[in-house]
């Protein structure tokens, strides 16, 4: 099914972040207890105490409006300052995989990554909301640990770019595959050990300068 082409809201009134913020854990909980497919507008902003032509002007189907929902979830992540890089990296994918192992999160997910299977523009929405936003955790760590002296400086800005999304599909690629394709808990001892694997790379590609391809 492919995204319907939001109309460009007209001025007036200030969109309602109130009303976002209702309507946005409206869809998560309708998530939880309804599941991807039974999940409708109509549900939504019943839930949420708005009219459904509320939810058409802020999004143009239920598939962004999901991205939106779970992407806002993704938003809570923070990189702890935990005085290492190692132990820095270990607390933000156990949150990560916290939030992973929530219902809303899993199921809705899953669901729009396989919608975006046939729905181009529903991967850049999920691209900007999602993987885009998060890659600011990446970047926050390089600097944190350039500055205590755990990784050396970059001075090439596109190699530097390469690298941070080099990291950020590792981290997300391998915790997304354990918790929601294996299906297997993504605890302390195995974030401690996809961390240590995580660093020798890091160390590697520092070590050779050879940028990714």
């Amino acid at each position: 099914m492919q995204s319907r082409t939001p109309v460009p809201r007209a001025a007036g009134r200030p969109r309602s972040t109130t009303a976002d913020t209702a309507i946005l854990a409206a869809t998560r909980e309708a998530l939880v207890e309804l599941g991807w497919s039974k999940l409708t507008l109509g549900d939504v902003a019943t839930r949420a105490g708005v009219a459904k032509t509320t939810l058409y002007r802020r999004w143009a189907g239920k598939n962004e409006l999901v991205v939106d929902a779970v992407a806002e979830l993704f938003d809570e992540l923070r990189l702890p300052d935990r005085g290492t890089l190692a132990a820095d990296i270990e607390g933000v994918v156990l949150q990560f995989a916290a939030i992973l192992a929530r219902p809303e999160a899993k199921s809705g997910l899953m669901a729009v990554v396989a919608e975006s299977v046939r729905d181009d523009a529903l991967r850049e929405r999920i691209r900007a909301s999602i993987v885009d936003r998060q890659k600011r955790l990446v970047l926050e760590g390089r600097t944190r640990a350039q500055a205590r002296g755990e990784l050396p400086p970059e001075t090439d800005p596109e190699e530097a770019a390469r690298t941070a999304d080099l990291i950020f599909d590792m981290v997300a690629g391998a915790v997304v595959h354990r918790t929601l394709v294996s299906a297997e808990p993504a605890d302390e001892t195995w974030v401690r050990n996809f961390t240590q694997v995580l660093l020798l790379g890091l160390t590697s590609l520092s070590q050779t300068g050879v940028p990714p391809t």
